[in-house]
């Protein structure tokens, strides 16, 4: 985890000194790259805060941290998933939907929000019931 934290680290010193030379060089007029500039670094430590703390607790190195780790090492249960599952699809079509309504118009939101409410309340609930209940 250690060379995660390196990495954004470096990342979040690079945005922060190219967007401050960003803004300096455009007179701090333009409000598009110089705030996404300093939102991405902010992010960027807030992700090295919150790794080095997950590191701390767990107290153990990783396998990528050492020279003689194996990708075998990392091998184990990633979650469950659903094979035959449809509600990504529906609440795709929702988000879908949505981001088409901040295009086109707004009066749209009002077919997205049901579409994605039911697709995800779908994709929440559906171990819930059937041949799949927990």
């Amino acid at each position: 985890m250690s060379a995660t934290i390196k990495t954004f680290l470096l990342l979040g010193v690079f945005c922060t000194v190219v967007g401050l030379v960003y803004g300096f060089v455009t007179e701090f007029q333009e409000l598009a790259g110089f705030p996404a500039l300093l939102a991405v670094a902010a992010m960027s430590f807030m992700l090295v805060v919150y790794l080095w703390l997950v590191q701390r607790s767990t107290g153990g190195t990783l396998p990528e941290d050492r020279e003689d780790g194996e990708i075998v090492e990392m091998s184990g249960d990633y979650g469950a998933f659903s094979p035959w599952s449809w509600w990504p699809l529906l609440l795709g079509i929702g988000s879908a939907l949505f981001v088409t309504a901040l295009a086109v118009g707004w009066w749209i939101i009002g077919l997205a929000v049901p579409v994605a409410a039911l697709g995800l309340l779908g994709l929440v609930f559906e171990h819930s019931r059937g041949e799949h209940a927990h």
